[in-house]
């Protein structure tokens, strides 16, 4: 339902309706024409004294078959076709790029949606407990213990946690959004309901190096490109020699309807046809430079699409090794900063530490927390980067032969 992917498609279909087309036009034509008229001569007409010079009314029916062939001697038929074929598939490979880019949006999207949902529930939860702690250092001020400063600073981190909270609120609601036009549907009609984040990756096998090259659409889509503009060569090249044609037509020609389709009516022709430029002051030689040039064009385009696809799969696969090494620092970090708060809470009950303290390993370990979703978030999504990057299970024999 996705409109990208369904533009994509339809371009795809009319890349194949042009191949079919030129394809066709490597065989003979046939048509039928039928014409009646009744026409008056001109009494001073030329060679109208043969009839005395009086003008002459008569009719002309006409039933015909009329065939035309090219006759492709030197492929700039063949080449004209090889290159529709060729540019088709390009355009296959093409949607299924579109597509496979999509799909990859989606799944980072979502992936980072359920991080916002985790980090929702983590607010909440730090807001229970800012909230209960405000009450308790408000508490303790109104009976001389604490500082007015104390209360002013429990408030302040719990109204910082309740922006922190309302700020990704937002961000998921826009995130559900871009879910929604992903999926064709209306924003303002489709929910996704909460739930966490995966705490694990799936294993992923990026295979052989050499095999990526046959599983990326976007590679497959600029060798294809690649090898219509090849064929154009062909077609330029064809240009420089003369153009052979065989017409023929059969049918009747009468002068009364009566007698149109009587043996005496039958006519019939046949013959070849060569037609080829004499001089034309650099106009095919320029159209021979200018294919060349665009090969060339797409040989580069293929290259850095080769290359660009290599360093994907190599980002993506270091991006796992190390996302994997920061999420355990970072999950270590945010026990480490909970603990620390939890001994700074005590400290204060205790009257040994000011609230400063608290504030400060309290704000501490939040962001440690969010600091573990958010690197889980990121390895995830550079699963989903490398499984787009490797191809999504895509093969290049998928491609119609057309």
């Amino acid at each position: 339902a996705n409109p990208d992917v369904q533009a994509a498609v339809t371009r795809f279909e009319e890349a194949r309706a042009v191949a079919r087309q030129d394809t066709s036009n490597e065989f003979p034509t046939l048509g039928l024409g039928v014409s009646g008229k009744r026409a008056r001569s001109s009494a001073n007409a030329p060679l109208a004294g043969l009839i005395g010079n009086v003008p002459a009314t008569s009719n002309d029916f006409v039933a015909s078959l009329n065939l035309n062939w090219e006759i492709d001697l030197f492929g700039r038929l063949r080449n004209t076709a090889a290159a529709a074929r060729a540019q088709a598939q390009s355009s296959e490979a093409d949607a299924a790029a579109v597509a496979l880019s999509l799909q990859a949006q989606l799944a980072s999207d979502y992936f980072t949606l359920r991080g916002d949902d985790t980090t929702i529930v983590l607010l909440e939860d730090t807001i229970r407990v800012y909230d209960r702690a405000y009450e308790l250092t408000k508490n303790r001020y109104q009976e001389g213990i604490s500082a007015a400063t104390d209360v002013d600073q429990a408030d302040t981190q719990r109204q910082n946690a309740r922006a922190q909270l309302a700020s990704t609120r937002r961000d998921r609601a826009q995130l559900e959004h871009a879910i929604a036009v992903l999926l064709g549907a209306m924003p303002s009609t489709f929910t996704l309901g909460p739930d966490q984040l995966a705490s694990t990756v799936p294993a992923i096998d990026s295979g052989l190096p050499s095999a990526l090259l046959q599983r990326r659409p976007d590679v497959a889509r600029a060798e294809r490109a690649m090898a219509a503009a090849n064929a154009q060569i062909g077609v330029a090249r064809a240009a420089w020699f003369p153009v052979f044609s065989l017409t023929g037509a059969a049918g009747f020609e009468s002068v009364d309807s009566s007698t149109w389709f009587k043996a005496p009516s039958r006519l019939w022709s046949v013959g070849p046809s060569a037609t080829a430029p004499l001089l034309d002051f650099g106009a095919r030689s320029a159209v021979n430079q200018q294919a060349r040039a665009a090969y060339d064009e797409t040989v580069a385009n293929y290259r850095k699409t080769t290359l660009t696809a290599y360093q994907e799969v190599e980002d993506n696969l270091a991006a796992l090794h190390h996302l994997a090494d920061e999420v355990v620092a970072d999950e270590a970090a945010s026990k480490s900063a909970q603990s620390a708060a939890n001994h700074s809470d005590k400290r204060y009950d205790a009257g040994v530490a000011d609230y400063v303290e608290v504030t400060t390993t309290h704000t501490a370990a939040l962001q440690e927390q969010r600091d573990a979703i958010s690197a889980r978030v990121a390895q995830l999504n550079a699963a989903v980067g490398l499984v787009r990057a490797t191809g999504g299970g895509w093969s290049k024999d998928q491609i119609n032969q057309l």
